[in-house]
């Protein structure tokens, strides 16, 4: 995904995961989901369902507003960076079988879905 979305451009309307790269590593990154935050997002999800391409939306909340954290006394408005993310992330399929021609089948509905 990340040399297909490098090759893209939204206008700033979604943004990809960075990875820190070290010259000590060799290695490279383990996708265990592949999330983007983007503009939209519900309606995007929903374009991209459609189009029989699954989708997830992890943590809906930001964990100030989940029920479990609720006595710790968080509320709206708290952590706007967290509450902002929660409304755009998504996780785009990722797996071992996961071909580049697929790659380029998400990455091209998603550049549909926003030039319409």
């Amino acid at each position: 995904y990340n040399k297909l979305f490098a090759e893209t451009s939204f206008g700033g309307r979604i943004s990809i995961p960075q990875v820190m790269h070290s010259k000590r590593l060799q290695n490279p990154h383990i996708y265990n989901q592949y999330v983007i935050r983007a503009e939209q997002r519900d309606q995007l999800q929903s374009f991209l369902a459609e189009n029989e391409i699954s989708t997830e939306v992890y943590y809906p909340l930001p964990f100030h507003l989940q029920e479990c954290f609720l006595d710790l006394g968080g509320k709206a408005g708290d952590f706007p960076v967290s509450e902002t993310a929660a409304e755009e992330v998504l996780a785009l399929p990722v797996y071992p079988g996961l071909s580049r021609q697929m790659q380029e089948a998400v990455v091209d509905k998603i550049e549909e879905f926003y030039q319409a």
